[in-house]
Protein backbone atom coordinates (compact mmCIF):
# COMPACT_ATOMS: atom_id res chain seq x y z
CA UNK A 1 0.00 0.00 0.00
CA UNK A 2 1.57 3.23 -1.20
CA UNK A 3 0.22 5.38 1.62
CA UNK A 4 1.97 3.17 4.20
CA UNK A 5 5.32 3.57 2.42
CA UNK A 6 4.77 7.33 2.12
CA UNK A 7 3.98 7.50 5.83
CA UNK A 8 7.26 5.73 6.63
CA UNK A 9 9.11 8.23 4.43
CA UNK A 10 7.44 11.12 6.28
CA UNK A 11 8.52 9.61 9.60
CA UNK A 12 12.13 9.38 8.47
CA UNK A 13 11.99 12.95 7.16
CA UNK A 14 10.62 14.22 10.49
CA UNK A 15 13.34 12.37 12.40
CA UNK A 16 16.00 13.89 10.10
CA UNK A 17 14.57 17.41 10.56
CA UNK A 18 14.43 16.91 14.33
CA UNK A 19 18.08 15.76 14.35
CA UNK A 20 19.15 18.84 12.36
CA UNK A 21 17.23 21.15 14.72
CA UNK A 22 18.76 19.43 17.75
CA UNK A 23 22.29 19.66 16.35
CA UNK A 24 21.82 23.33 15.42
CA UNK A 25 20.41 24.17 18.84
CA UNK A 26 23.33 22.49 20.61
CA UNK A 27 25.87 24.22 18.36
CA UNK A 28 24.39 27.69 18.95
CA UNK A 29 24.09 27.01 22.67
CA UNK A 30 27.70 25.84 22.96
CA UNK A 31 28.86 28.91 21.03
CA UNK A 32 26.98 31.22 23.39
CA UNK A 33 28.26 29.30 26.41
CA UNK A 34 31.86 29.53 25.20
CA UNK A 35 31.49 33.27 24.58
CA UNK A 36 30.02 33.85 28.04
CA UNK A 37 32.71 31.67 29.64
CA UNK A 38 35.43 33.74 27.92
CA UNK A 39 33.76 36.94 29.08
CA UNK A 40 33.62 35.71 32.68
CA UNK A 41 37.29 34.70 32.51
CA UNK A 42 38.18 38.21 31.30
CA UNK A 43 36.15 39.69 34.16
CA UNK A 44 38.02 37.52 36.65
CA UNK A 45 41.35 38.61 35.17
CA UNK A 46 40.26 42.21 35.75
CA UNK A 47 38.97 41.34 39.25
CA UNK A 48 42.28 39.63 40.11
CA UNK A 49 44.17 42.69 38.95
CA UNK A 50 41.92 44.83 41.17
CA UNK A 51 42.76 42.54 44.12
CA UNK A 52 46.48 42.94 43.39
CA UNK A 53 46.10 46.72 43.32
CA UNK A 54 44.13 46.68 46.57
CA UNK A 55 46.74 44.57 48.38
CA UNK A 56 49.68 46.68 47.11
CA UNK A 57 48.06 50.10 47.59
CA UNK A 58 49.43 52.79 49.95
CA UNK A 59 47.78 55.80 51.53
CA UNK A 60 48.14 57.86 48.34
CA UNK A 61 46.44 55.35 46.01
CA UNK A 62 42.94 56.15 44.74
CA UNK A 63 40.96 52.97 45.41
CA UNK A 64 37.56 54.09 44.12
CA UNK A 65 37.91 52.28 40.78
CA UNK A 66 39.50 49.23 42.41
CA UNK A 67 36.71 48.91 44.97
CA UNK A 68 34.11 49.41 42.22
CA UNK A 69 35.57 46.52 40.23
CA UNK A 70 35.78 44.22 43.28
CA UNK A 71 32.28 45.12 44.45
CA UNK A 72 30.89 44.82 40.92
CA UNK A 73 31.25 41.03 40.92
CA UNK A 74 27.84 39.85 42.10
CA UNK A 75 27.42 36.59 40.15
CA UNK A 76 30.77 34.79 39.81
CA UNK A 77 31.71 32.59 42.81
CA UNK A 78 35.28 33.41 43.91
CA UNK A 79 37.67 32.48 46.73
CA UNK A 80 41.00 34.25 47.39
CA UNK A 81 43.86 32.28 48.99
CA UNK A 82 47.17 33.50 50.35
CA UNK A 83 50.52 31.87 49.62
CA UNK A 84 50.03 29.50 52.57
CA UNK A 85 46.66 28.29 51.29
CA UNK A 86 44.59 30.23 53.80
CA UNK A 87 41.32 31.83 52.72
CA UNK A 88 41.47 35.62 52.79
CA UNK A 89 38.27 36.49 50.98
CA UNK A 90 35.24 34.93 49.22
CA UNK A 91 32.21 36.15 47.30
CA UNK A 92 28.96 34.77 45.89
CA UNK A 93 29.22 31.37 47.58
CA UNK A 94 26.21 30.28 49.59
CA UNK A 95 26.97 28.51 52.86
CA UNK A 96 24.21 26.01 53.76
CA UNK A 97 22.71 26.48 57.19
CA UNK A 98 24.43 24.39 59.82
CA UNK A 99 27.51 23.74 57.67
CA UNK A 100 31.03 24.84 58.56
CA UNK A 101 31.91 27.71 56.22
CA UNK A 102 35.62 26.84 56.05
CA UNK A 103 34.86 23.24 55.05
CA UNK A 104 32.39 24.35 52.38
CA UNK A 105 34.82 26.92 50.96
CA UNK A 106 37.78 24.48 50.87
CA UNK A 107 35.63 21.90 49.09
CA UNK A 108 34.66 24.58 46.58
CA UNK A 109 38.35 25.49 46.14
CA UNK A 110 39.21 21.86 45.37
CA UNK A 111 36.54 21.82 42.64
CA UNK A 112 37.81 25.11 41.20
CA UNK A 113 41.38 23.79 41.13
CA UNK A 114 40.19 20.61 39.37
CA UNK A 115 38.51 22.81 36.71
CA UNK A 116 41.74 24.85 36.41
CA UNK A 117 39.89 28.04 37.30
CA UNK A 118 42.87 29.68 39.06
CA UNK A 119 44.52 33.07 38.58
CA UNK A 120 47.80 33.66 40.40
CA UNK A 121 48.71 37.19 41.54
CA UNK A 122 52.40 37.85 42.31
CA UNK A 123 52.78 40.31 45.16
CA UNK A 124 56.62 40.40 45.21
CA UNK A 125 59.11 38.86 47.63
CA UNK A 126 57.80 35.33 46.89
CA UNK A 127 54.41 36.40 48.12
CA UNK A 128 51.32 35.72 45.99
CA UNK A 129 47.56 35.35 46.03
CA UNK A 130 45.45 32.76 44.23
CA UNK A 131 42.06 33.76 42.91
CA UNK A 132 39.89 30.64 42.44
CA UNK A 133 36.60 31.11 40.63
CA UNK A 134 33.73 29.04 39.27
CA UNK A 135 31.15 29.41 36.52
CA UNK A 136 28.31 31.73 37.42
CA UNK A 137 24.82 30.38 37.96
CA UNK A 138 23.75 32.04 34.71
CA UNK A 139 26.49 30.22 32.76
CA UNK A 140 25.62 26.89 34.41
CA UNK A 141 21.95 27.30 33.54
CA UNK A 142 22.80 28.27 29.98
CA UNK A 143 24.95 25.12 29.64
CA UNK A 144 22.13 22.80 30.77
CA UNK A 145 19.21 24.66 29.22
CA UNK A 146 19.59 23.29 25.64
CA UNK A 147 19.49 19.69 26.88
CA UNK A 148 16.36 20.37 28.90
CA UNK A 149 14.85 22.12 25.90
CA UNK A 150 15.73 19.21 23.61
CA UNK A 151 14.23 16.74 26.09
CA UNK A 152 10.96 18.68 26.11
CA UNK A 153 10.98 18.88 22.31
CA UNK A 154 11.76 15.16 22.08
CA UNK A 155 8.86 14.30 24.40
CA UNK A 156 6.56 16.53 22.36
CA UNK A 157 7.80 14.89 19.15
CA UNK A 158 7.25 11.38 20.56
CA UNK A 159 3.72 12.27 21.69
CA UNK A 160 2.93 13.71 18.25
CA UNK A 161 4.33 10.65 16.47
CA UNK A 162 2.34 8.31 18.71
CA UNK A 163 -0.79 10.34 17.99
CA UNK A 164 -0.13 10.21 14.23
CA UNK A 165 0.58 6.47 14.30
CA UNK A 166 -2.52 5.83 16.41
CA UNK A 167 -4.61 7.89 14.00
CA UNK A 168 -3.21 6.03 10.98
CA UNK A 169 -3.83 2.66 12.61
CA UNK A 170 -7.38 3.65 13.49
CA UNK A 171 -7.95 4.79 9.91
CA UNK A 172 -6.40 1.58 8.60
CA UNK A 173 -8.58 -0.50 10.94
CA UNK A 174 -11.72 1.29 9.78
CA UNK A 175 -10.82 0.61 6.14
CA UNK A 176 -10.16 -3.07 6.85
CA UNK A 177 -13.33 -3.51 8.86
CA UNK A 178 -15.47 -1.74 6.26
CA UNK A 179 -13.90 -3.67 3.39
CA UNK A 180 -14.24 -6.99 5.23
CA UNK A 181 -17.87 -6.53 6.20
CA UNK A 182 -18.77 -5.35 2.70
CA UNK A 183 -16.99 -8.41 1.24
CA UNK A 184 -18.92 -10.71 3.59
CA UNK A 185 -22.16 -8.99 2.61
CA UNK A 186 -21.43 -9.32 -1.11
CA UNK A 187 -20.51 -12.99 -0.76
CA UNK A 188 -23.69 -13.82 1.13
CA UNK A 189 -26.08 -13.90 -1.84
CA UNK A 190 -24.02 -16.09 -4.25
CA UNK A 191 -23.08 -18.47 -1.43
CA UNK A 192 -26.73 -18.95 -0.50
CA UNK A 193 -27.51 -19.61 -4.17
CA UNK A 194 -24.66 -22.13 -4.46
CA UNK A 195 -25.85 -23.94 -1.33
CA UNK A 196 -29.34 -24.23 -2.81
CA UNK A 197 -28.03 -25.51 -6.15
CA UNK A 198 -25.83 -27.99 -4.31
CA UNK A 199 -28.87 -29.45 -2.57
CA UNK A 200 -30.73 -29.65 -5.90
CA UNK A 201 -27.84 -31.51 -7.49
CA UNK A 202 -27.66 -33.94 -4.55
CA UNK A 203 -31.31 -34.82 -5.02
CA UNK A 204 -30.88 -35.23 -8.79
CA UNK A 205 -27.55 -37.11 -8.70
CA UNK A 206 -27.40 -38.82 -5.28
CA UNK A 207 -24.55 -41.15 -6.28
CA UNK A 208 -22.20 -38.54 -7.75
CA UNK A 209 -18.87 -38.66 -5.86
CA UNK A 210 -17.87 -35.10 -6.75
CA UNK A 211 -20.87 -33.43 -5.15
CA UNK A 212 -19.67 -33.93 -1.53
CA UNK A 213 -16.38 -32.20 -2.39
CA UNK A 214 -18.27 -29.37 -4.06
CA UNK A 215 -20.40 -29.04 -0.92
CA UNK A 216 -17.22 -28.78 1.16
CA UNK A 217 -16.00 -25.93 -1.03
CA UNK A 218 -19.34 -24.14 -0.69
CA UNK A 219 -19.15 -24.56 3.09
CA UNK A 220 -15.63 -23.18 2.98
CA UNK A 221 -16.88 -20.11 1.13
CA UNK A 222 -19.43 -19.66 3.86
CA UNK A 223 -16.66 -19.96 6.48
CA UNK A 224 -14.58 -17.35 4.64
CA UNK A 225 -17.54 -14.97 4.55
CA UNK A 226 -18.07 -15.57 8.27
CA UNK A 227 -14.42 -14.70 8.95
CA UNK A 228 -14.68 -11.45 7.02
CA UNK A 229 -17.82 -10.54 8.93
CA UNK A 230 -16.01 -11.04 12.28
CA UNK A 231 -13.16 -8.63 11.53
CA UNK A 232 -13.55 -5.61 13.78
CA UNK A 233 -15.64 -7.54 16.31
CA UNK A 234 -14.32 -8.99 19.54
CA UNK A 235 -13.95 -12.75 18.99
CA UNK A 236 -15.52 -15.17 21.46
CA UNK A 237 -12.83 -17.72 22.38
CA UNK A 238 -13.75 -21.25 23.35
CA UNK A 239 -11.56 -24.16 24.47
CA UNK A 240 -10.78 -26.24 21.36
CA UNK A 241 -8.24 -28.95 20.56
CA UNK A 242 -5.78 -27.04 18.36
CA UNK A 243 -4.58 -30.31 16.84
CA UNK A 244 -8.05 -30.90 15.36
CA UNK A 245 -7.97 -27.42 13.87
CA UNK A 246 -4.57 -28.02 12.25
CA UNK A 247 -5.69 -31.46 11.02
CA UNK A 248 -8.66 -29.87 9.27
CA UNK A 249 -6.46 -27.27 7.55
CA UNK A 250 -3.90 -29.87 6.45
CA UNK A 251 -6.62 -32.19 5.14
CA UNK A 252 -8.17 -29.39 3.10
CA UNK A 253 -4.88 -28.40 1.45
CA UNK A 254 -3.74 -31.97 0.96
CA UNK A 255 -6.82 -32.68 -1.16
CA UNK A 256 -6.57 -29.45 -3.17
CA UNK A 257 -2.84 -29.03 -3.77
CA UNK A 258 -0.42 -30.83 -6.04
CA UNK A 259 0.67 -34.34 -5.13
CA UNK A 260 4.21 -32.95 -5.21
CA UNK A 261 3.42 -31.05 -1.99
CA UNK A 262 3.95 -33.28 1.03
CA UNK A 263 2.64 -32.57 4.54
CA UNK A 264 4.39 -33.86 7.69
CA UNK A 265 2.86 -33.35 11.15
CA UNK A 266 4.48 -33.95 14.54
CA UNK A 267 1.87 -33.65 17.29
CA UNK A 268 1.94 -34.28 21.06
CA UNK A 269 -0.68 -36.27 22.93
CA UNK A 270 -4.30 -35.18 22.37
CA UNK A 271 -6.27 -33.22 23.37
CA UNK A 272 -4.32 -29.95 23.44
CA UNK A 273 -6.86 -27.33 24.42
CA UNK A 274 -6.44 -23.66 23.56
CA UNK A 275 -8.99 -20.89 24.04
CA UNK A 276 -9.52 -19.46 20.56
CA UNK A 277 -11.91 -18.35 17.88
CA UNK A 278 -11.71 -21.39 15.62
CA UNK A 279 -12.54 -19.74 12.30
CA UNK A 280 -9.95 -16.99 12.81
CA UNK A 281 -7.16 -19.32 13.93
CA UNK A 282 -7.94 -21.61 10.99
CA UNK A 283 -7.47 -18.56 8.79
CA UNK A 284 -3.96 -18.06 10.23
CA UNK A 285 -2.87 -21.64 9.51
CA UNK A 286 -4.48 -21.60 6.07
CA UNK A 287 -2.60 -18.41 5.24
CA UNK A 288 0.72 -19.91 6.34
CA UNK A 289 0.11 -23.12 4.38
CA UNK A 290 -0.94 -21.24 1.25
CA UNK A 291 2.10 -18.96 1.45
CA UNK A 292 4.30 -22.02 1.90
CA UNK A 293 2.85 -23.71 -1.20
CA UNK A 294 3.36 -20.51 -3.21
CA UNK A 295 6.94 -20.17 -1.93
CA UNK A 296 7.71 -23.75 -3.03
CA UNK A 297 6.06 -23.27 -6.45
CA UNK A 298 3.89 -26.31 -5.72
CA UNK A 299 6.81 -28.68 -5.07
CA UNK A 300 8.23 -29.46 -1.62
CA UNK A 301 7.35 -30.34 1.97
CA UNK A 302 5.40 -28.48 4.63
CA UNK A 303 6.06 -29.68 8.16
CA UNK A 304 3.98 -28.65 11.19
CA UNK A 305 5.45 -29.30 14.64
CA UNK A 306 3.38 -28.70 17.79
CA UNK A 307 4.92 -28.57 21.28
CA UNK A 308 3.80 -27.35 24.69
CA UNK A 309 4.89 -26.39 28.18
CA UNK A 310 2.88 -25.63 31.30
CA UNK A 311 1.42 -22.39 29.97
CA UNK A 312 1.86 -22.20 26.21
CA UNK A 313 1.40 -24.07 22.94
CA UNK A 314 4.02 -23.67 20.21
CA UNK A 315 3.30 -24.32 16.55
CA UNK A 316 6.06 -24.21 13.94
CA UNK A 317 5.13 -24.23 10.25
CA UNK A 318 8.13 -24.91 7.97
CA UNK A 319 8.49 -25.14 4.22
CA UNK A 320 11.24 -25.92 1.71
CA UNK A 321 10.59 -22.83 -0.39
CA UNK A 322 12.49 -19.75 -1.50
CA UNK A 323 13.19 -18.39 1.98
CA UNK A 324 13.09 -14.83 3.29
CA UNK A 325 15.97 -12.39 3.68
CA UNK A 326 16.74 -11.51 7.32
CA UNK A 327 16.08 -7.82 6.79
CA UNK A 328 12.48 -8.70 5.83
CA UNK A 329 11.59 -10.79 8.88
CA UNK A 330 9.52 -7.94 10.37
CA UNK A 331 8.62 -6.18 7.12
CA UNK A 332 6.57 -9.12 5.83
CA UNK A 333 3.98 -8.49 8.56
CA UNK A 334 3.40 -4.90 7.46
CA UNK A 335 0.21 -4.14 5.51
CA UNK A 336 0.81 -3.98 1.78
CA UNK A 337 4.05 -5.97 1.76
CA UNK A 338 3.97 -8.74 -0.85
CA UNK A 339 6.40 -10.47 -3.20
CA UNK A 340 3.60 -11.78 -5.42
CA UNK A 341 2.41 -10.18 -8.64
CA UNK A 342 -1.17 -10.50 -7.41
CA UNK A 343 -2.51 -9.82 -3.93
CA UNK A 344 -2.88 -6.98 -1.46
CA UNK A 345 -0.24 -8.09 1.02
CA UNK A 346 -2.71 -8.32 3.92
CA UNK A 347 -2.52 -12.05 4.73
CA UNK A 348 0.37 -12.06 7.20
CA UNK A 349 -0.67 -8.67 8.56
CA UNK A 350 -4.12 -10.04 9.39
CA UNK A 351 -2.56 -13.23 10.77
CA UNK A 352 -0.41 -11.15 13.13
CA UNK A 353 -3.43 -9.17 14.22
CA UNK A 354 -5.47 -12.33 14.86
CA UNK A 355 -2.70 -14.00 16.89
CA UNK A 356 -1.35 -11.02 18.84
CA UNK A 357 -4.31 -8.67 19.28
CA UNK A 358 -7.21 -11.11 19.44
CA UNK A 359 -5.50 -14.08 21.13
CA UNK A 360 -2.63 -12.33 23.00
CA UNK A 361 -0.05 -14.63 21.45
CA UNK A 362 2.96 -14.18 19.17
CA UNK A 363 3.76 -14.93 15.54
CA UNK A 364 7.18 -14.37 13.99
CA UNK A 365 9.74 -15.78 11.58
CA UNK A 366 11.82 -18.17 13.67
CA UNK A 367 14.34 -18.89 10.93
CA UNK A 368 14.78 -18.66 7.18
CA UNK A 369 17.47 -19.27 4.62
CA UNK A 370 17.30 -18.16 1.03
CA UNK A 371 16.80 -21.11 -1.27
CA UNK A 372 16.19 -23.56 1.60
CA UNK A 373 12.98 -22.55 3.34
CA UNK A 374 11.29 -20.71 6.19
CA UNK A 375 9.91 -21.54 9.63
CA UNK A 376 7.10 -19.49 11.18
CA UNK A 377 6.44 -19.86 14.91
CA UNK A 378 3.12 -19.24 16.65
CA UNK A 379 2.81 -19.08 20.42
CA UNK A 380 -0.61 -19.26 22.09
CA UNK A 381 -1.72 -19.43 25.71
CA UNK A 382 -3.26 -22.71 26.83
Amino acid sequence: MQWYKNFNNVKYLLVAVAAVIAASSLYVSHSLTDDLKQEEMNKMQLWAEAMRSLNSADENTDLNLVLAVIGGNEIIPVVVLDSKGGITNSRNIEIPEGKDSLTVLMKKVSQMRADNHIIRIDMGDDDYLEVCYDDSLLLTRLAYYPYIQLLVVLLFFVVCMLAIISSKRAEQNRVWVGLSKETAHQLGTPISSLMAWSEVLKDKYPDDTLLPEMAKDVNRLQTVAERFSKIGSKPEPVAVDILDVIDGVVDYFRRRSSQKVQFACDFPKRPLLVRMNVSLVEWVFENLCKNAIDAMDGVGEISIVVAQDDDNVYVEVSDTGKGIAKNRFKTIFEPGFTTKKRGWGLGLSLAKRIVEQYHKGRIFVKSSELGKGTTFRIELKK
